[in-house]
């Protein structure tokens, strides 16, 4: 990936101890609950990731969830202090005010000196984690979504409910298509609407005319720039009135045409006009 582009890509995804800093906020995002889920996909992120670079906690594998400020932590270490430790950090993560604490502990982990992974790849695992749950809920058709995000070197592994196939099938291409993935395991299962999947639509939908055009650029910058098969830094991006406007220079007719799909797909965009978004093969012909 181009250097410049892994810069702008960094600074879409919140994560701990200076390890990514980006000078400018993005847009202020809707109220309501998916802007809460989005700050928890950070704060996992965040937590997950400070757990890589502890040499104490590196080598155990800890899961983190996070609901209404509230860190969920589940797994196994070897002693109290890793446990408490693990406590610490997350708890000390902005936005964390309480820390669940139901880490095991278990001695017999020294024994077995499992090879922990490389402190990069954990980022990385921990990056796409983010930036999947971003992304699925950006969209408008994968928004209400009950999903769970996993990703181990690479592979990511969906969990969850949906209410229809096509739900379930875009839910795979968004991180089938993001830079770094691998592999996707789509486990999200289809079954009727439950009591909670039909409030959070409602109120997305209840939302949808209060998204301001600053958010829905930036969120089609973003997805642009996550995407494995575009240079989202040579497409330029400006929305008025839920109208999205692209123009830059693509490589191919492809290109275009998945540039156009993935503005179109962001919750409030009302339209796309992609007609001074250029393909070059074409534009040098």
């Amino acid at each position: 990936m181009h250097p410049f582009k892994k810069l702008a890509l960094a600074c879409a995804v919140t994560l701990p101890m200076g390890l990514v800093s980006c000078g400018v906020q993005a847009a202020q995002a809707d109220q309501g609950s998916v802007a809460s889920q989005l700050d928890a996909a950070r704060q996992e992120g965040s937590i997950w990731t400070s757990f890589a670079l502890n040499k104490h906690l590196s080598p155990f594998k800890i899961q983190v969830g996070v609901h209404d400020g509230t860190a969920v932590l589940k797994g196994q270490v070897e002693t109290q202090v890793d446990r408490e430790l693990a406590e610490q950090i997350a708890l000390d993560t902005s936005g964390i005010n309480k820390v669940d604490n139901q880490l095991v502990i278990d001695p017999a982990l020294a024994e077995q000196n499992p090879a922990p992974q490389t402190i990069s790849r954990r980022v990385e695992d921990a990056t796409l984690t983010a930036t999947i749950k971003s992304k699925l809920l950006w969209n408008s058709m994968t928004q209400a979504l009950d999903t769970t995000v996993d990703t181990k070197d690479g592979v990511v592994t969906l969990k969850g409910h949906a209410q229809t196939a096509d739900a379930k099938l875009l839910a795979g291409d968004l991180a089938t298509n993001t830079d770094g993935v691998t592999e996707v395991n789509n486990l999200i299962s289809l079954g009727a609407a439950d009591a909670n999947t039909t409030k959070a639509e409602a109120a997305a939908k209840s939302t949808e005319d209060s998204i301001s055009d600053a958010w829905i650029t930036s969120k089609v910058k973003a997805s642009l720039l996550y995407s494995r098969n575009l240079d989202g830094l040579s497409i330029n991006v400006d929305t008025k009135g839920g109208m999205v406007n692209l123009d830059g220079v693509v490589a191919t007719s492809e290109e275009k045409t998945l540039a156009v799909d993935i503005a179109r797909n962001i919750r409030g965009v009302r339209g796309v006009d992609a007609d001074l978004l250029k393909v070059a093969n074409k534009t040098t012909s």
